[in-house]
């Protein structure tokens, strides 16, 4: 009784931050969904208008599409630095010459600001200074358009993203194939196992807990990227970028429209949560059931 006493203590300060900065903030957004609220017109009070704004998502075409570039995005940005991430661990885990001067510029932009990451991509993809266009054109002989061009945007914007979050995904599956005990694997290897075989039922398994956690917290940032795309691309040219963060941005700063902007984000969070569900449903479940 006295040790669970204690350990509520020690968790109190946490709870408690918890609590005003993120419940709170929480139970003042779904609240503020419910209202008609511009803060900077005439009249800046709130006019409580039910599930409008709820119902005015169905059929917000800007909306449905920014949901549909967001799952996009969120599919092949997430999936191209888990796959990196994990050939880069591995690779990590030997001994080559440089690896340590490698590993410190590798691990490089996790330290940027996501205004810093936009503002240098948008740099090197200016097309009269940038120096990826300018190797494009005289090496492929391309042209590299992300104002003119909705696919090349989209494309940029991911390996954008890639660059910044790949070397999250390899530190952490670096710390997971560590701690992996060396015993199963050399007994693999006494029977014969190669090293696909090795790969699906021995490495896999035993990393998949931490897996699933680097796709949670990478799935979650993925779908709320503001900064870096605002300052890329603004969310052009025209909806090829206009990810569901930037639609809450512009609904909410240009257009004052908090209550709408408000519910855009409940439904956003709901959503995040159910496929963050949907994932651990489908990748750890079946395994602990197998344990059981």
């Amino acid at each position: 009784m006295q040790s669970s006493r204690l350990g509520w203590i020690l968790l109190a300060p946490t709870l408690i931050v918890l609590f005003f900065f993120g419940v709170l903030p929480f139970l003042y957004v779904l609240y503020v969904s419910f209202h008609q609220w511009n803060p900077f017109a005439a009249d800046p009070a709130m006019i409580f208008n039910g599930a409008e704004n709820y119902r005015r998502l169905v059929f917000d075409a800007a909306f449905l599409a920014s949901i549909g570039v967001t799952v996009a995005f969120v599919f092949f940005a997430v999936l191209t630095e888990v796959i990196i991430g994990y050939f880069l661990a591995q690779a990590f885990m030997t001994d080559f010459p440089g690896k340590a001067i490698f590993r410190t510029i590798h691990t490089l932009p996790l330290i940027m600001a996501p205004i810093i990451v936009g503002s240098i991509w948008k740099l090197m993809t200016t097309p009269s200074i940038g120096i990826i266009p300018n190797l494009l054109s005289n090496w492929f002989g391309l042209e590299l358009n992300i104002g003119h061009s909705a696919i090349a945007a989209f494309v940029i914007t991911i390996v954008m993203d890639v660059w910044h979050w790949t070397p999250l995904v390899t530190l952490t599956l670096i710390a997971a194939l560590v701690s992996l005990p060396p015993d199963p694997f050399e007994q693999a290897q006494i029977d014969g196992a190669n090293k696909r075989q090795i790969f699906w039922h021995i490495t896999l398994p035993m990393i998949a807990p931490a897996l699933v956690a680097t796709v949670f917290i990478r799935l979650m940032d993925a779908m709320r990227i503001v900064d870096e795309v605002l300052m890329l691309t603004g969310g052009g040219p025209g909806s090829a970028t206009r990810y569901i963060g930037v639609h809450i941005f512009k609904e909410v700063f240009p257009r004052t429209n908090y209550g709408y902007g408000s519910a855009i984000s409940v439904i956003v969070l709901y959503l995040t949560i159910v496929v963050c569900w949907l994932l651990y449903t489908g990748m750890l479940a079946p395994r602990n059931t197998k344990k059981g």
